[in-house]
């Protein structure tokens, strides 16, 4: 039996096979070493059902997941699968890594992320090349569910939200200056916070205002990461996967066309394609 795992800020996404054939399909809260330890870790693994009654017949993992950017980091996630899954050969990589194989699977190609967080690089059909985007959701995260949400609650405490948009955050939220501040500045997490305001996006993705928003996080994001990767290398597919891609991919292919990009495919979870990709070698 084989495990697939694509975890981003929000939650983790979860695949167990037997000879192709998938045997649980299932979501666990996010594992991202920069916030977990192993020790949380392995206590998130022992309260799944599903982990519990197959731990002892899982004979490989792919692990792939936000945080997990350097030896140290991944050694932590790689330490907690294996106290765990004590009969699994485990692999532990970064979340575009797992992105960029879901969408290009052995060829070359420049992929983005655009989730609650976003990030691009490029992939030479084995590996991700190192690179200094990835900068998180306070230096960088440009065009991501986290960047949105920062725009709209700062537009919103400093009064400059149009009042039709307005009134729908008071109606949406019932939220106030002092409560939105608490939860960016004073608990564990804020970017999943932040990013949570993406459905309110979704909900008013028609209104003009919006629109502009989401257009100008694109555009910032292709500027900032995508466009230099396409003058490294100009012949590159270019792939998309995450949430906010997927959920606004007309206002991205649009944002893209204007810089001269041509998107070959925006997928809204990797999960699926690289359980595909490994049930096949495997």
């Amino acid at each position: 039996m084989i495990a697939v795992v694509y975890s981003g800020s929000n939650n983790a996404g979860w695949r167990l096979a037997y000879k192709g054939r998938t045997i649980a399909s299932f979501n666990t809260n996010a594992i991202n070493p920069y916030f977990n330890d192993q020790k949380h870790i392995i206590q998130l693994f022992n309260k799944n059902i599903n982990l519990i009654h197959h731990a002892e017949e899982i004979k490989r993992i792919h692990f792939f997941g936000a945080g997990s950017s350097t030896p140290e980091l991944r050694q932590i996630v790689y330490d907690a699968f294996t106290a765990f899954f004590k009969f699994a050969k485990v692999t532990v990589g970064h979340d575009i890594e797992g992105a960029a194989i879901a969408c290009c699977r052995n060829a070359p190609g420049i992929i983005s992320i655009c989730g609650s967080g976003s990030n691009a690089a490029w992939y030479d059909g084995k590996k991700v090349k190192p690179n200094n985007y990835g900068l998180g959701y306070i230096l960088a995260d440009e065009g991501s569910g986290n960047w949105l949400g920062r725009q709209l609650i700062k537009r919103f405490m400093n009064e400059t939200l149009p009042a039709n948009i307005k009134q729908k955050f008071i109606q949406r939220y019932d939220a106030d200056r002092k409560t939105l501040l608490e939860k960016v500045y004073r608990q564990k997490q804020p970017a999943l916070f932040l990013s949570s305001f993406s459905d309110f996006f979704l909900e008013n993705k028609q209104d003009p205002y919006i629109r502009n928003i989401v257009t100008t996080g694109f555009d910032k994001l292709l500027d900032t990461y995508v466009v230099p990767l396409q003058r490294e290398h100009p012949e590159a597919s270019v792939h998309f996967a995450g949430s906010v891609a997927f959920n606004f991919q007309d206002y991205l292919r649009e944002a893209a066309e204007k810089n001269g990009i041509i998107i070959n495919d925006i997928i809204k979870e990797p999960i699926n394609h690289l359980l595909t990709y490994y049930s096949n070698k495997n």
